[in-house]
Order: structure tokens, then sequence, then C-alpha cells
């Protein structure tokens, strides 16, 4: 698939020189960033230049009904995903629809995650409102199986006298590579992680003449694991079953965002024969930005996490591992404050410092890494360098 999606990427850039309908864009971002105290991004804290991402994005239209989009990518960010090339999306979308008052098309392929608020642009840096998203949401270690499926997109968007309406319906996988795996299960997993299904499902609604924006999503997946040799770990599988809600409010100078999750997750067989995991995590952020003029503004944010909502201090955490994993890796909230500048058209500086409580949201999940995460609060800051074209 990788190769296969490749090829026709580079396919489309070729085109570029026979085509008028066909656009390309790309962007380049470099930074510094800082998480003391845990392994976030590196093991040791110290500062890093993990903080890379090197894009190229191209659209071709094929008619007025058809297009072809894609996406490559190179990203280093330390811990927080594998390093290396990927092709974040690359799908046909298909306008069967598209008047006044119904647009309605179909997106086959790797599809993008429309169901977020920032699912759809976590992929571009200078479209984020932060260099790290709210990790309750937008875990980092989950990014290349949350940024898409291999399937089918529906996508509606109609108004009436009620307002405007965006409906979006997913269907498909991810393909999960050994890094990923590794970066999930822990090194000492050697078996196959495989991503079975993916089913989501969102509507948000623009009331009219209204600067809010409300949605609702919904998410059910399914995962399998087949143990390899020598393994830590056993055969098993895992469900996620997730409901968020979504909030958005823009004006001339203040933005005003918010999401919130509830997500079933249901774990057999993981970490040995006849184990049985069934916790409801919750969480959330609340995020705030004003625009002191159009080329600085001031992002503020309070990001809540806990893995288990009937035990918010992770108790169980400890007493399940005889005392040797802290209650604090099963919750991780954080605030943070950021400021973004327009420097030129097409050049962007951001930068952040996150105050953290706990480990929740730190990789490996299923196996916790207790020795670079040995404290209860930990700081990070990240500095970051935007280019686009």
């Amino acid at each position: 698939m990788k190769r296969i999606a490749t090829i026709l990427l580079l396919s489309l850039v070729i085109l570029q020189l026979q085509a008028e309908d066909i656009k390309i864009h790309g962007f380049v971002a470099q930074g510094l960033i800082q998480a003391q105290d845990s392994n976030f991004v590196n093991d040791d804290g110290e500062v890093s230049l993990k903080l890379t991402e090197v894009g190229i994005n191209a659209s071709y239209k094929i008619n007025s009904q058809l297009r072809v989009a894609g996406q490559g990518v190179y990203l280093n960010g330390g811990n927080r995903y594998p390093e290396g090339l990927r092709i974040d999306y690359l799908f046909l979308d298909w306008h069967l629809v598209n008047n006044a008052d119904w647009q309605f098309k179909l997106q086959l392929g790797r599809n993008k995650n429309y169901h977020w608020l920032y699912s759809s642009t976590r992929d571009v840096p200078h479209t984020r409102p932060s260099i790290i998203l709210p990790q309750s949401l937008y875990f980092d270690a989950f990014r290349d199986v949350a940024l898409g499926v291999d399937g089918l997109t529906v996508i509606v968007n109609t108004q009436n006298y009620l307002g405007d309406w965006d409906i979006n319906l997913s269907l498909g996988s991810s393909p999960i590579s050994d890094e990923q795996t590794a970066n999930l299960l822990g090194d000492l997993a050697s078996g196959e992680l495989e991503h079975k299904k993916d089913q989501q499902f969102s509507v948000y609604w623009r009331p009219i003449k209204s600067q809010w924006q409300l949605g609702m999503s919904l998410l059910d997946a399914d995962f399998s694991y087949a143990a390899g040799e020598n393994d830590a770990l056993f055969d098993g599988k895992e469900t996620s079953q997730r409901i968020a809600l979504h909030i958005l409010y823009q004006s001339e100078n203040w933005e005003f965002a918010s999401e919130l999750l509830r997500e079933r997750v249901i774990l057999g067989d993981f970490i040995y024969p006849g184990f049985k995991s069934d916790k409801t995590s919750e969480g959330g952020y609340v995020q705030a930005r004003y625009f002191l003029n159009p080329k600085v503004n001031l992002m503020a944010r309070l990001d809540i996490y806990d893995q288990d909502r009937k035990d918010r201090k992770g108790l169980g955490i400890t007493a399940m591992s005889q005392g040797l994993v802290p209650g604090y890796f099963g919750y991780m909230d954080q605030a943070t404050l950021g400021l973004s500048w327009k420097i030129a058209k097409n050049l962007q500086l951001q930068g952040e410092y996150h105050r953290v409580k706990g480990a929740g949201r730190l990789a490996p999940f299923l196996a916790p890494d207790v020795v670079n995460n040995n404290h209860l609060y930990w700081n990070m800051w990240a500095l970051q360098l935007m280019y686009w074209f």
C-alpha cells in the first residue's frame, strides 16, 4: 500500500507539468522541544531537535465530479511517534451532488479523519492552534492510526432554516507498522498489532447568523494482537467505543474551543490468557485564543484525562502492578500557554509551555515506562518555525 501510494503521489507532482487543474502545496517546520522528567520526546529529558515536519500535498481535478488528493510527510517527533516517511492520505474524491443546498461526496482510499475539530488539519503545522495538541483527544502515540482510515468516507453538507449541517461517516482500518506497535505496546512486544475495524460518525451544526459550531462524534474500533516469538504479551483483542462533544466559537478577536470525550476500552488476554479489563475513560479540554492583531495570537488551554472514571487517582494500576506502577499513570492533566507570530505571509513562529501532572497519555500505554517517568509533575516547552507554500 505504501509503495503504491508513494508512486501515485509522485505521479501527481509530475502532472503539474502537464495540467492546470493540479494544486501543489508543502510545508517545512523545525523546532526545539524539551519534556523534562518524562519520556514524551526522549528518555533523557534534554533539549531536542526532534520536532521536524516536512510534507507535500497535491490535488488533481480530473473533471467536475472527480478529484485525487494526497499528502506525503517526513516526521521526527522523538518518542511521540515513529520517525520516517509516511503517506498521510491519498484518496479519490467523488462529488455526487453539488448545488446551493446540498453537497454530497464520497472519498475512497486512505481518507482523512473529519470527525474532530482538529483531526483533519493536525497533519499541517501552521493550521494547528498549538505545536502539541491536547493529548486527551489527540493522543500522539496514536497519531498515524487516528489520522484516517483505508476505506470509505461519506461527507454531506447541507443548510436549512436551522443553519448549516456537516455530516460525516467513515468505515475502514489503518495499517500499523512494527515501529508503531513497539511505540504503543513497548519494546518487548514482538508480535503484530492489527486494526481490524474503524467506524466513525459525526454531525456538526452552525446556527444561522451564529458564531458557534456544535458537534457530536461516535467511534467504534477493534484491534487484535498476534503474539510473536519470546513475546512479553499474549494474543489479545481490544475494543474502543468513544463518544465526544465538540464546541467552537469564533469572533474577530476571540476563539473558544472545547472537546469532551468518554471512551470505553475493553481489553482481553493481552497481559495473560484470560485477562479482562473493561474501563471507561473521560477527558477533554477548554481552550481560548485571543488575536492581538492579524499576526499575533495568544493561547491558553486546560486539558484533563482520566483512564478510568471510577478510579481517577489510578489506585487500581498500583494495586494490579503490586506497587511497581505509580497511580499517576492513570491520569494526565496539563495547563498550556502559547503564542503564535506570523512573521510573513508564509512564515510563522510558534511557542508554548506546558505544566503537566501525571503520565496517563505517555507511550507505551500497555507497558508504562516507570524509569523515565518517575515524577508526578513535569514541564514541557516547544518552539517551532514553520514555512509553507
